[in-house]
């Protein structure tokens, strides 16, 4: 099979976990909280997955790789305002703490990805990448 689902792309699948692990935390803030940095960091985690997708589904590697850069932009987005709400007291250190490791595994299979799809010519990716979970 040339050709795979998005759910099976490992990198687009601890992105989607993540964004919902973040949802999950800010659901429990107040009004103000969720009004003004809860809807920028849900808006940043969202976009990491999100990223990934439409590029994945542009089936050409350039320009997958390059909504692969956007959703990389936007990890790093999440990431400050992930270290303004500890800052802010919105979450506990422990939280901050597990979030970032989630953060910087994300990032790591995110670069990997980058650098798989920029070696890649082909238009489809085989079922036999080292980026899904199977």
């Amino acid at each position: 099979m040339a050709y795979q689902k998005i759910e099976d792309l490992e990198v687009y699948a601890l992105a989607e976990n993540f964004s919902n692990e973040v949802w999950e935390i800010i659901i429990n803030w107040d009004y103000f909280a969720k009004d003004t940095i809860g809807k920028q960091l849900c808006r940043a985690v969202d976009s990491i997955s999100a990223n990934i997708a439409e590029g994945y589904g542009r089936f050409h590697f350039k320009e997958n790789k390059n909504f692969c850069y956007y959703g990389r932009g936007s990890l790093l987005e999440a990431k400050s305002f992930i270290r303004k709400s500890k800052d802010r007291k919105l979450i506990s250190e422990g939280q901050y703490l597990s979030l970032i490791s989630k953060m910087e595994l994300i990032h790591l299979k995110l670069n990997a990805y980058i650098k798989y799809i920029g070696k890649s010519t082909k238009t489809e990716f085989s079922a036999a990448s080292p980026m899904t979970n199977t």
